[in-house]
């Protein structure tokens, strides 16, 4: 099989407009293929390389790039998130990232409730700036923390409320653009004035009369449903006083390049309560949709079976699914009230249930009131799409005719026709979204590396179009036309009317400049040359992993996992991406590092592209955090492809010998810790630190851990006879980090483990030499076979002991969940699974205890003293959070109060380079180091990490303790 044709022969770099933009733009520009091939995607099956990125930094570097781009003859495409699901922001052109500097709030006016904003800004980050007024933006899609307003305006975006909000196009007020050739104007509810171009009025003049010339038609064929977002809003020119800004909303880029935004905000919500129905089948969930909504509900939002069996084993979700549903439902519909009355809100719940008994489902609502419980709801809602792409192997849902709307009268047969439809396909189809307003978002299974795949697409389209003109519906009713849907405008609309939108094209755009192909004259949305696995898509390298990926196919399957739908690019909340919340750049991301690993692996980046320093570069900021593991609903887990391509990386390039000291630190530490007199003679000689930047690496801004005398664990070595399985045999695992560097953590440890009545067991390896090694520092180098002689010689120690029934306890939360992750990448299964289930955390295990009633700890009272928590990003990624919460709980009078925080930016060696330095305290001030510096000068700070607390040290001068010390600190006696 021959692979996909590499970026160079599709289309080579163009060093002339690159020249030309770096000259005259403020912002980046950037047309390297690494850059070029992470912007070739968005979050649809295409996959078109552009001919390079600027990052605008102004309305003049934007006009500037039009401009030289029209004489270089390349189109222009904007972008924002990048998270569009049809091919709308890629393209053969100029990409413009607004998303990266042109983001800012421009004028606000709560008293109107207005806003200004640059096209770049986070929907999130805007609601976040008016939520202090009590207002909000509703227009509100599931992503909502990534999409930029300036995507939304682009694709006249909705969302789960729209039901009481309406679209984008009923929420803006006017826009200020640039035509193809740079040139600025302005729409907006009044009638283009003397103060605008000669071009300008005579244009938006032939607007209205093109518009009123198809009234007929227009008011004939155009739907009759809210959610319609096909072709061109000629529909929005017919009013009396049209809002002429509304004619660009929908538009997608095609028209102008919008360089402001002002928006009606709403009024915030005082209360919202949520009712979640269960359905016994999909049937019946459709057929009661018209009736929930005749009770005015703000949102009715359907959660069906695919994402109730796929989520029940994302780890994310699991704790949310358990907690909203009862018995073994079929699908969900979620359905929200929302007002100023509470006591209203609640007796709207009461009469929800009253409905659903009415139709045969007596007892089948949940209520959700409290708004701490109804959050992660929302949260289930939006990462429907992502849940369903988690999905192995290579048949996953595509999305082409995901959001036609409806009726309501008609959804129940509509949705009935379309599952036949699949059928007669041989495939099965996943639903679910906006029920209250007839807009499922529908997905066949299919493969799109395959040829019939791709044929199976084009019939079910082509059947699914026939199907909405039947039902009076939209065959576009959220997402725009992009590539996937643009070739149907014409059989929805017809051809006189297809016509107009080609005249509103040719108005606007006459030289076909700005985004070309979409909505008119389209590209054909089955042509494999435009998809991310084109004819001859393979991914041979590397021809042998170091790790095992069998769970997916090999490595390539692991990669393809990323959807592009971006929830990595959000900026708040969770732990992913910290690398890119602190650069804001797509290199460091995990969606950009996944698209980058693909296109190397495929051969579409070159022969060597996979083990290049492009590459090296791209991963390099990845700080292994392990946040997308579980941040990301498709289990994109960066961390350990990072480990596999360190591996083949250093096997090509050598291992440097910053790297090489990190990886060997558990066998030489026992020697060192003799030598620590002199090894620490760096950090209190300035030159010693600022020859080991300058020789090695290691920042001199940054301190080193101190080496001290080791802890060594009391008492004559264990024998697996004296495991008792009863529950209380331990095996306390001690660390690298703790061992030498922090040995009162492994010493409290013990004193809490003996006051909780547990019997430690002291374990050695069977050679009798270094201590146990998890081979963490190995695998972060990319040494697999080193640390799989280490995990090997670990389990080879404990197993007879985890036989007989003992627990292995860990306080170094990335050492100790190695055994339950990594080990069985790099050992066999069956080897290290019973290990993988008997090593706990120390919090884990007192706090599922503690909560069985097996042990009680003698802790005094601490009178209301405050600790603040801040989470290890492996303890997030492996849901231990909760347990190290209940476990500072479990202290009388502690005030727990966890830290909103990302990843704490040390990462175990990443904090300590030279040149990763800045990078590694800007994620700390984004959040951990601020509240750190809040906290009283009383209060505790908590980290369970050994990087935590070197970072919290040297960047707000606090001590943060273990867990284990909290506990020892609050032990009676």
């Amino acid at each position: 099989m021959t692979h996909a044709a590499p970026l160079a022969k599709q289309g080579s770099r163009n060093l002339g407009l690159e020249r030309r933009l770096a000259q005259a733009l403020e912002g980046e520009v950037r047309f390297d293929a690494f850059t070029r091939g992470r912007y070739a995607t968005d979050a649809s099956i295409y996959q078109i390389i552009p001919q390079g990125i600027a990052f605008p930094k102004s309305e003049t570097d934007i006009a500037a790039a039009l401009q030289i781009a029209a004489e270089h003859g390349v189109p222009v495409i904007a972008r924002g998130g990048g998270t569009s699901q049809n091919g709308q922001p890629i393209g053969d052109a100029l990409i413009l990232d607004m998303s990266r500097h042109f983001n800012a709030i421009r004028d606000y006016d709560p008293a109107s409730r207005t806003v200004s904003v640059a096209p770049g800004i986070v929907l999130e980050q805007l609601n976040s700036h008016v939520k202090k007024d009590g207002l909000f933006f509703p227009v509100e899609p599931s992503t909502a923390s990534r999409c930029t307003i300036g995507g939304m305006a682009g694709n006249n975006s909705s969302g789960a409320r729209s039901l009481r909000y309406g679209k984008m196009v009923d929420n803006v007020i006017a826009l200020r653009a640039q035509f193809h050739d740079g040139e600025a104007f302005a729409l907006g509810e009044n009638p283009v004035g003397d103060n605008a171009s000669v071009r300008t009025r005579d244009l938006m003049t032939r607007m209205l009369s093109l518009a009123d010339g198809h009234r007929d038609e227009i008011e004939r064929i155009f739907p009759k449903v809210q959610r319609r977002v096909g072709g061109y809003n000629l529909d929005e020119l017919l009013p009396a006083r049209p809002n002429l800004s509304h004619l660009l909303v929908g538009s997608e880029g095609t028209l102008a390049i919008t360089t402001e935004a002002t928006l009606r905000l709403s009024p915030l919500p005082t209360h919202r309560v949520m009712g979640v129905c269960h359905f016994p089948d999909f049937r019946a969930a459709m057929e009661t949709t018209q009736h929930i909504v005749a009770l005015g509900p703000v949102a009715v939002e359907l959660v069906d079976n695919n994402v109730l069996v796929l989520g029940a084993d994302i780890p994310l979700f699991v704790r949310t699914l358990a907690d909203i549903t009862r018995g073994q439902p079929n699908c969900l519909l979620l359905v929200e009230f929302a007002g100023d009355d509470l006591a209203a809100l609640k007796y709207d719940l009461k009469r929800l249930d009253q409905c659903m008994a009415d139709h045969g489902f007596a007892d089948a609502v949940v209520e959700v009131v409290e708004p701490a419980r109804q959050k992660p709801v929302w949260e289930v809602r939006e990462a429907c799409l992502n849940i369903m792409m988690s999905m192995k192997g290579d048949g996953k849902p595509v999305s082409f005719i995901e959001d036609c709307a409806v009726p309501l009268e008609h959804l129940a047969d509509y949705t009935d026709a379309v599952t036949e439809l699949f059928t007669r396909h041989g495939t099965r189809g996943t639903w679910y979204a906006h029920a209250s307003v007839g807009c499922l978002h529908v997905r066949p299974i299919l493969n799109m590396k395959d040829e019939a795949g791709v044929k199976a697409m084009r019939g079910i389209a082509e059947a699914a179009c026939d199907l909405v003109r039947q039902f009076k519906g939209s065959y576009s009713g959220e997402h725009g036309d992009g590539i996937s849907r643009s070739e149907f405008v014409e059989p929805m609309f017809g051809g006189p009317l297809t016509r107009a939108f080609e005249a509103v094209k040719d108005g606007f755009d006459p030289e076909n400049r700005l985004n070309p192909g979409k909505i008119v004259r389209p590209l054909k949305m089955d042509d494999r040359s435009l998809m991310r696995f084109p004819p001859g898509y393979a991914t041979p390298i590397p021809a042998a992993t170091a790790l095992d990926w069998s769970d997916w196919g090999g490595l390539g399957g692991a990669v393809e996992m990323c959807n592009n739908n971006g929830t990595c690019r959000k900026l708040s909340g969770g732990t992913m991406c910290p690398s890119y919340r602190a650069t804001r750049d797509e290199t460091h991301l995990t969606r950009g590092r996944a698209n980058s690993l693909r296109l190397a692996i495929s051969g579409q980046l070159g022969p060597d592209a996979f083990t290049s320093p492009e590459m090296k570069e791209t991963l390099d900021l990845c700080v292994s955090c392990k946040g997308c593991k579980r941040d990301c609903p498709t289990g994109v887990d960066m961390a350990r492809m990072k480990i596999e391509f360190l591996h083949h990386y250093h096997q090509r390039h050598g291992l440097p010998l910053k790297e090489r000291l990190i990886a060997w630190l558990p066998r030489y530490a026992p020697y060192a810790a003799k030598l620590a007199p002199l090894m620490n003679l760096r950090d209190r000689i300035p030159a010693l630190a600022k020859l080991s930047e300058r020789w090695l690496g290691f920042s001199a801004r940054r301190s080193l851990p101190v080496w001290r005398k080791p802890w060594v664990q009391a008492g004559n070595p264990a024998t697996p006879g004296d495991v008792k399985g009863d529950g209380r045999d331990i095996v306390l695992f001690g660390d690298t980090f703790n061992r030498y560097y922090e040995r009162e953590n492994m010493e409290a440890a013990e004193r809490v483990l003996a006051a909780g009545g547990y019997r430690i067991h002291k374990v050695e390896p069977a050679d009798g030499g270094r201590p146990l090694c998890c081979g963490r520092t190995f695998l972060s180098a990319g040494l697999v076979d080193e640390a799989r002689i280490e995990a090997k010689r670990t389990l080879d120690a404990l197993s007879p002991y985890i036989a007989g029934g003992a627990r292995i306890v860990g306080l170094e939360p990335s050492c100790l969940l190695t055994f339950r992750d990594e080990f069985g990448a790099i050992l066999p299964k069956e080897q290290v699974e019973p290990a993988a289930s008997a090593a706990f955390l120390l919090e884990e295990l007192l706090a599922a205890d503690i909560k069985a009633g097996t042990t009680t700890l003698p802790l005094k009272d601490q009178a209301g003293r405050v600790a603040h928590l801040h989470g290890h990003c492996h303890q997030k990624a492996f849901a231990a959070m909760g347990a190290v919460e209940a476990t500072l709980r479990a202290i009388p009078g502690l005030d727990v109060k966890p830290i909103e925080s990302s990843c704490c930016g040390m990462s175990g060696a990443f904090g300590y380079g030279a040149d990763t330095m800045d990078v590694s305290l800007a994620m700390a001030e984004l959040s951990l180091l601020p509240a750190v510096r809040k906290a009283g000068a009383q209060d505790l700070v908590v980290a369970d990490g050994t990087s935590c607390r070197h970072q919290i040290h040297d960047g707000a001068g606090r001590e943060a303790l273990h867990v284990a010390r909290v506990l020892d600190m609050a032990l009676e006696g």
